[in-house]
């Protein structure tokens, strides 16, 4: 587990833009049983997080459509919640950061690690408005 202290700001980086953040298993079944679209971003501390993931999902709103609802975990932080959206990702294997998109519970859409890692936001961004586009 990462302190406190040290992951607020990363969570601040996707609650303030409106992602709602999610800390129990229940709340990942309530959100993705909701309907609609639902983006889950696997937040992390990592590097790639910082300066590709979350700029790239922040970017990616700014687009006609879009998710219903947009959420986060925070891998190494809300194990309970991040363990749990992780099954809702399988047959991926498990990594952060990443992000998924669900159309009605289903897994319509998936970036992984190595999806992220090395590339700029402003691709992720574009990966993930073609998944919009598409599905929302």
């Amino acid at each position: 587990m990462y302190p406190a202290e040290l992951v607020k700001p990363m969570r601040e980086h996707l609650t303030q833009v409106g992602f709602e953040e999610l800390h129990t298993a229940d709340a990942v079944d309530s959100t993705i049983a909701k309907g609609g679209t639902t983006l889950v971003v696997v937040n992390s501390v990592c590097g790639c997080a910082a300066a590709n993931a979350r700029p790239g999902a922040i970017m990616s709103l700014q687009n006609d459509k879009k998710p219903s609802n947009l959420t986060t975990v925070f891998a190494g932080v809300d194990r309970e919640a991040t363990d749990k959206a992780r099954e809702y990702m399988i047959p991926f294997p498990p990594s952060s950061p990443c992000m998924a998109l669900f159309k009605d519970g289903e897994l319509v859409h998936m970036l992984e690690r190595h999806h992220i890692e090395g590339r700029p936001a402003e691709l992720i961004a574009e990966n993930l408005i073609d998944a919009y586009n598409e599905h929302c």
